[in-house]
């Protein structure tokens, strides 16, 4: 077999990335509609990735997060997205490129996407001028919102929407 120069399995790796971009932007603008919320998994060691070092140290590998209901200072650019979840009632800023993701899921109606994990640290796009130089400032939380009606996220397990 001819070895693939073209590297399809990282563009098509880029395009789901993409889809999530382009779905964090529509709620961005309008909020999520009906039932739908997401599942979205992510390496915590990528050297983009922007954590409080308590969460570093309590997932030191993968995290999921769940933006449903109670998410503040939600942001979306072309490499990245940012938001603030309550964490056992502590706000904390999450920054997570796109290329840190490992899975995407909306089980409101049964959709996901799991990414490359052997090519997680090559699929960063070209031209990252829109990361900001001081990561560390959106760290602090702007506002201290309530906590969520639990008081703390939780970790799920994203195995029933995986492929057997």
């Amino acid at each position: 077999m001819t070895e693939d120069l073209i590297h399809y399995t990282t563009l098509i790796d880029q395009a789901m990335r993409g889809v999530v971009r382009d779905v964090l932007k529509r709620i961005l603008v309008s909020g999520l509609p009906g039932e739908h919320h997401f599942y979205i998994s992510f390496s915590t060691s990528h050297p983009g990735v922007r954590i409080s070092e308590q969460l570093k140290s309590r997932y030191p590998k993968e995290m999921t997060i769940v933006l449903q209901h109670q998410f503040w200072d939600f942001k979306v650019e072309e490499q990245y997205f940012t938001a603030t979840l309550s964490f056992n009632g502590i706000p904390e800023k999450l920054f997570i490129p796109y290329a840190a993701l490992t899975a995407f899921a909306d089980p409101s109606v049964k959709f996901g996407l799991q990414f490359q994990q052997s090519e997680l640290f090559e699929v960063e796009s070209v031209g990252n001028s829109d990361v900001p130089q001081d990561p560390v400032s959106l760290m602090s939380a702007d506002k201290k919102d309530e906590a969520d009606d639990e008081g703390s996220a939780e970790i799920i397990s994203l195995d029933f929407f995986r492929k057997k």
